[in-house]
């Protein structure tokens, strides 16, 4: 499955929908989204491919979504999307894959990491779905956190990749990029997810990941990044904690 190229944040207003940004965070605010806008042009002018996160979208359905994201964790993406082929074209639903044993499951799905865990996971959902007489995963983040094994990473993908709901997956990427910035000052992926959760307006919500993980992938890297080559002008970035950079 081939990785594609950003066609780029098209017809996003300005101006943030939904709740209002608190007076003391629009700096902020606009400092991100206008750092996410220089980003995404520069990331298009050089070819620079989406991130493996954009190959949920090939999913059929909220509930491959899931199953893809819980498959991709600690996995390479040609490994992720053979496993989730070989899986879902036989067992595309949560009342096939709950009837499944956990050994047949894991079998399917070897090599992704941590298989045998994964596919006691996957029989778990199916069952807790399928069983709740529903046949995709709920749409709200409460109770997707209730699903076993799912945390706020995989949940903001069901809900942004799946159901088509502007939120923001904070990786490990994205955690360390803002943080560089400046923009917030965090200690994890899950505290980063909240604090900028209300200064990226709707409208941008899901453009962050597939920005800022090609971003992180090319060229802001956790070691040494190319600031020689950075996109973005020096006042976007306070080069926090950055001691090393080419």
């Amino acid at each position: 499955m081939a990785r594609k190229v950003s066609g780029g944040i098209k017809g996003k207003s300005k101006k943030p929908v939904g709740p209002s940004i608190p007076a003391n965070e629009l700096n902020r605010s606009d400092r991100m989204v206008q750092a996410l806008r220089i980003i995404d042009v520069g990331l298009r002018k050089q070819n620079i491919p989406e991130p493996a996160v954009e190959l949920l979208k090939e999913a059929r359905s909220p509930f491959q979504v899931l199953i893809m994201t819980i498959l991709s964790l600690r996995t390479r993406d040609p490994v992720t999307v053979e496993a989730f082929n070989r899986l879902c074209s036989i067992y595309p639903d949560a009342k096939s894959l709950s009837t499944l044993d956990t050994d047949l499951i894991g079998k399917l799905i070897f090599p992704v990491g941590f298989y045998r865990t994964k596919a006691i996971t996957i029989k778990r959902i199916s069952q807790e779905i399928h069983d709740s007489g529903e046949t995709e995963p709920p749409k709200s983040m409460e109770k997707l956190l209730q699903l076993p094994g799912v945390g706020l990473k995989t949940a903001t993908l069901v809900r942004s990749a799946g159901w088509g709901i502007p939120d923001i997956c904070v990786d490990t990427h994205v955690h360390r990029i803002v943080n560089r910035w400046g923009v917030v000052q965090t200690n994890s992926p899950d505290e980063t997810y909240h604090a900028i959760s209300r200064l990226v307006p709707e409208d941008h919500k899901s453009d962050v990941n597939r920005i800022l993980v090609a971003f992180g992938q090319s060229i802001c890297k956790p070691v040494s990044p190319f600031c020689s080559l950075c996109l973005l002008p020096s006042a976007y970035c306070d080069r926090v904690k950055v001691d090393k950079y080419r």
